[in-house]
């Protein structure tokens, strides 16, 4: 069921993302060489705690999981695309980053994700993360209302595809609100004025993952969370809760 949101619940939520982003900020000022990605969780999840939030990623256990979900924060690193479980991997000088955090206060939920590179970064990993970014930026752009969900994943799919990257089949946005993941859907690829009608209220965690390889295909590890890129290529993801209002989108994981 999808949910539409007040005007005040919207203001309710922007409170929750406004932690997640300060929970990222942390983990990325906190990742240099030699640090683990279990030390940027333990950053994130001070910032969630002191804000008197909670963390809707730690415990968490989806149908496909073997096991809950350990940390506050997803960190995957180089050919990981998503769900990499902090660890004691310590990071190496040109590791590409994406750290994605979510965060739920007064009962609601803000989501979002952010790539960088830690150290030297190579041409190509910038030029992986600028068009992640800007795959999210035109998902943004088309998140008003009259639009229609195809119209956001096109968006998404047409940046990828002109930068010949990859997105990894069967992932994409959600819906959120109450919890992390609601309805609808929000595919990552799909054909323009097709799909669910967006309104003032309905509030999307946007989020590309772009690969460099090229190829949609992906694995996952034994451990049921790491999903990496088939190819051992790098991979970048990125994402937002944006809302979708009369006054044009508003990003709500924002610091």
């Amino acid at each position: 069921m999808v949910e539409i949101k007040t005007d005040g619940e919207l203001d309710a939520m922007r409170e929750a993302g406004r932690i997640v982003a300060n929970a990222l900020a942390a983990a990325h000022d906190t990742a240099k060489t030699g640090v683990t990605l279990r030390e940027l969780d333990e950053a994130a999840h001070a910032v969630i705690k002191d804000a008197g939030a909670s963390s809707p990623f730690l415990g968490y256990k989806p149908d496909f999981a073997p096991t809950p979900f350990p940390g506050v924060i997803c960190a995957s690193v180089n050919d990981v695309i998503v769900h990499g479980i902090p660890s004691d991997y310590a990071l190496r000088d040109g590791d590409l980053v994406s750290i994605d955090c979510g965060a739920k206060l007064d009962g609601w939920t803000g989501d979002a994700a952010i790539s960088f590179v830690v150290g030297t970064a190579r041409p190509a990993d910038t030029a992986l993360i600028d068009a992640t970014q800007r795959a999210l930026d035109a998902a943004i752009a088309a998140a008003v209302p009259g639009n229609r969900i195809g119209d956001i994943s096109h968006a998404v799919g047409t940046v990828a595809r002109s930068g010949g990257y990859g997105m990894p089949a069967d992932f994409g946005g959600h819906g959120i609100g109450r919890e992390m993941h609601e309805d609808p859907h929000v595919p990552n690829r799909g054909r323009p004025r097709r799909g669910m009608t967006l309104r003032h209220g309905l509030v999307l965690a946007l989020e590309p993952m772009l690969m460099a390889g090229g190829s949609n295909a992906y694995r996952t590890d034994a451990d049921g969370w790491t999903i990496r890129t088939a190819d051992g290529s790098r991979a970048a993801h990125i994402e937002h809760s944006v809302a979708i209002t009369k006054d044009g989108p508003r990003v709500l994981t924002l610091p």
